[in-house]
């Protein structure tokens, strides 16, 4: 049935509404001042925080979540099995000798995932440092030589062997960009918020800026510019030599190297409001530091926004614009991603792009909620994107669950966190 003239005029103000309310940016700061821990922490002096909360595992939850991932669709020989039960379950990082996985959050807190046994499902979910009062951490990553890091809203963490500092609440735990120096504390908002991290090739620590509003207004425009919100930032990692890598991204939450060429990839959710099938998602490739991906002025794609429609775009940026690799689904929402580097999966999907679709917010037509895959060619160019796992809406449209980050784990396999069902699956290979 078509809509009604009303109908239509009721929904573009309810989006307006939306739009206008996620706009505003927040003037309190960060509230939870944790200074005088970190100073103790950075001491190796104890700070008397309250015991680490475990989350359990098992039980009803467990069995209903295993029963909602028999109807997950995957190729031949592939399975999926619950991993861990992780509250919130955002961005993860996994480390290299115990095979911790740490989970972040868009909350305030960070979890540790251990399979003690290494029977491939967790044992213990632990929250992580709670000596430190995180602020939305998101962003999980974990260096070659055993360093992990948070990104936070406004600050980035460093946690040197945090692999051997999960026995207690308090953690070595190190600002490396201090609370109100990743981002000017007058742009923090409560609105694409949710950094990604990835450790480079060349050492240095990636941090993807989403900017806070629905598209840009021009006032910020040169600001966000100059200082690479809408953008990917890097710096070293002791967080000095800041560098601004790439603009013109709307909201990336998801980021990582190609192992073969060094190249930096991103995926970058686009615009809302122009309809249920425009514009594109975008899976991006950085071909050199200081290039522009189109956004304010275009919406995904090359689709113009509605605000920025019969402007001119800049020669400085127009000289500087990256079409995207693949344009994935409208408002499919794609998220954290990685490249498959392991032994498990069979060989055509070595180096491929794997990354998660977390689904739409505001489409009509709901979509997303899977992983997809995506192949390069040997110039290291997208050819094709395709499911690789779905089935997490079911056919009256509810999200049963919303993937979020796509990892490695330690034996080939990949995981997928959940933060609707507060969980992780693990994706194995069994053969035909």
């Amino acid at each position: 049935m078509k809509p009604q003239k009303g109908d239509v005029i009721k929904r573009r103000a309810l989006f307006l509404a939306v739009c206008l309310a996620f706009s505003f940016t927040a003037t309190t700061g960060f509230a939870k001042d944790d200074d005088a821990n970190l100073s103790k922490l950075g001491a190796f002096k104890r700070t008397d925080t309250g015991p680490m909360k475990r989350v359990a595992q098992g039980g009803q939850y467990a069995e209903n979540l295993k029963k909602m991932l028999q109807q997950i669709k995957l190729p031949e020989g592939f399975k999926i099995d619950l991993f861990a039960i992780v509250p919130d379950a955002r961005g993860m990082a996994v480390s290299r000798n115990t095979a911790t996985v740490w989970a972040g959050t868009l909350k305030n807190t960070v979890y540790s995932v251990n399979d003690r046994d290494m029977d491939n499902v967790a044992d213990t979910v632990d929250e992580f440092s709670p000596s430190v009062k995180f602020d939305l951490p998101a962003g999980a990553c974990y260096s070659p030589d055993g360093f992990l890091f948070i990104a936070e809203r406004n600050r980035v963490m460093m946690f040197p062997a945090a692999e051997y500092f999960q026995l207690g609440s308090d953690t070595v735990a190190i600002p490396i960009v201090k609370q109100g120096n990743l981002i000017p504390p007058e742009e923090e908002s409560y609105n694409h918020t949710a950094r990604a991290c990835v450790i480079g090739p060349d050492n240095r620590i990636y941090i993807t800026l989403g900017q806070p509003f629905n598209v840009t207004p021009p006032e910020k425009v040169d600001l966000y510019r100059k200082i690479g919100i809408g953008g990917i930032v890097s710096f070293t990692r002791d967080g000095a030599d800041r560098r601004v890598e790439a603009t013109g991204i709307r909201n990336s939450s998801g980021l990582a190297f190609n192992p073969k060429d060094k190249s930096l990839w991103f995926t970058d959710n686009q615009t809302d409001g122009m309809g249920d099938e425009t514009p594109p998602g975008e899976l991006n490739r950085v071909p050199k530091p200081g290039t522009w991906f189109g956004f304010p002025y275009y919406g995904g794609g090359e689709v113009r926004t509605d605000d920025y429609k019969g402007k001119p775009i800049p020669k400085e940026l127009a000289d500087k614009y990256v079409k995207p690799q693949v344009e994935m689904v409208a408002h499919a929402a794609d998220l954290g991603m990685m490249f498959y580097t392991g032994k498990m999966f069979p060989a055509k999907y070595q180096n491929a792009i794997f990354d998660a679709q977390h689904g739409s917010w505001n489409a009509v037509k709901p979509r997303g909620a899977r992983v997809m895959v995506t192949y390069l060619d040997d110039k290291g160019n997208a050819v094709k994107t395709e499911p690789f796992a779905e089935g997490w809406m079911n056919a009256e449209g509810y999200y049963l669950g919303r993937p979020v980050d796509v990892q490695q784990y330690v034996d080939g396999s990949i995981l997928v966190s959940d933060d609707k069902a507060g969980a992780i699956y693990r994706i194995s290979y069994q053969g035909k």
